[in-house]
């Protein structure tokens, strides 16, 4: 019998979620078939076979947490799809006469037998309590379906070697505010990408001595650019020309003059990075996700504009690979595509600045050396950054770098 594992998957993942098995017990697999479907923290990834066999027994559940080098299947060598078929179907013919209410039960839930009487189990959860020599009719925790699972099993061993008599562990499931009988209220589970997702922005704000600045930029001659060059600029090299690559240009000019901005803390030192590496934060169906352009101060214009479109693409079809959104120095977010205004952006940790752009919105403004009020696209900036290595000084004098490269596409292009 061969045992399917979780895989080595990143340094930084250890465990994840089973999403859907992509195979059912008794069917046959081929070497480098995948067979389950993993959620991480970062993106979602398949789990392959190694052999070629019959799947015997999976050993958890979809929404069940798996740690990497965990067993979560097991696969016959010598098995064949026929005759698994049959070793299955043949547990499931005394129930038949013997309970009438086991009829009554979802079609996927596997019956167990124990002393005598009918008890519906995960195969984890039957296998843990053969391990703990539990009977599965003593568990008073089922699902919503009725059915014992693993984290019961264990929860009710652990009452049983709680030195209290087992009467609190009865009144449990009654105590235990599970059930909202309030049709006005749906109770969902967080995906585990949303929880990694709470759980790193409240620790960045916990960490990080995190302040925001907040400047204008008049985007008129950034605008008068595009409207001129769009049309040739996407006859040459197949892309539209967007406002990200003019941001990423004057991100990258202002963090050359500014580099403590592309630092790193680690313990008592400060990692000044010599390089580029620039994430753009991209809504996808999960969340934020923060796909990373490399070496972007390598990259023209229509080069930026084509890997950040690639990258949004992966992230809308849920393809992103753990390397796209690895590292990182510095990231740019763009809440002006939803309509915001204004902002206070929270540092993607370890980096120590993010720049927020917003909605462009035509202003009255005072024209400099001109004292006339004209209408003018302006957009806010806001740039949130780590005060333990970031003075104020530097912050603000980082996004007047910014302004001045974008208030000036002529400048920018020359120092990008």
């Amino acid at each position: 019998m061969i045992e399917i594992k979780v895989p080595e998957l990143a340094e930084s993942i250890t465990e994840g979620t089973i999403v859907e098995w992509l195979k059912k017990e008794g069917e046959h697999v081929n070497k480098g078939e995948s067979i389950a479907e993993l959620e991480t923290d970062k993106v979602n990834v398949e789990i392959n076979s190694e052999h070629t066999g019959v799947i015997k027994e999976f050993l958890f559940n979809p929404g069940d947490n798996v740690e990497v080098g965990q067993v979560i299947a097991k696969l016959d060598e010598n098995g064949s799809e026929s005759s698994a078929a049959a070793q299955d179907a043949a547990p499931a013919e005394e129930p038949q006469a013997a309970a009438p209410e086991a009829k009554q039960e979802p079609v996927a839930a596997e019956v167990t037998a124990e002393k005598g009487k009918q008890a519906i189990a995960s195969p984890a959860a039957r296998k843990r309590a053969r391990e703990l020599g539990i009977d599965l009719n003593e568990v008073p925790y089922k699902d919503p379906l009725g059915r014992v699972r693993v984290e019961a099993v264990e929860a009710y061993k652990q009452a049983q070697a709680a030195p209290a008599a087992p009467a609190p562990a009865a009144k449990q499931p009654a105590a235990a505010p599970v059930v909202n009988d309030d049709p006005r209220v749906e109770r969902i589970k967080m995906s585990r990408r949303r929880q990694t997702i709470a759980k790193k922005l409240v620790e960045a704000q916990h960490t990080a001595a995190m302040l925001t600045t907040f400047n204008e930029i008049d985007m008129t001659a950034v605008m008068d650019v595009r409207a001129r060059r769009k049309d040739a600029f996407f006859k040459k090299h197949g892309v539209k020309l967007g406002f990200m690559s003019f941001f990423t240009k004057a991100v990258i000019g202002a963090l050359k003059q500014y580099p403590f901005v592309n630092a790193e803390i680690q313990g008592n030192e400060i990692l000044l990075k010599k390089f580029y590496d620039i994430g753009i934060a991209v809504s996808a169906e999960e969340g934020l996700v923060v796909p990373v352009v490399r070496n972007a101060d390598t990259l023209s214009f229509a080069g930026i504009e084509a890997e950040i479109g690639r990258l949004a693409v992966k992230a809308r079809d849920n393809k992103l690979g753990l390397s796209d959104l690895q590292g990182g120095t510095f990231t740019i977010t763009n809440g002006g595509t939803f309509g915001s205004l204004n902002s206070t952006p929270i540092i993607n940790a370890p980096q120590v600045g993010i720049l927020g752009m917003h909605k462009i919105q035509r202003r009255p403004v005072v024209v400099d050396n001109n004292d006339t009020v004209e209408v003018r696209p302006m957009m806010y900036v806001a740039l949130s950054y780590d005060h333990r290595i970031i003075d104020g000084k530097d912050a603000v004098g980082f996004l007047v770098k910014v302004k001045e490269l974008l208030e000036d596409p002529e400048d920018l292009l020359l120092e990008g």
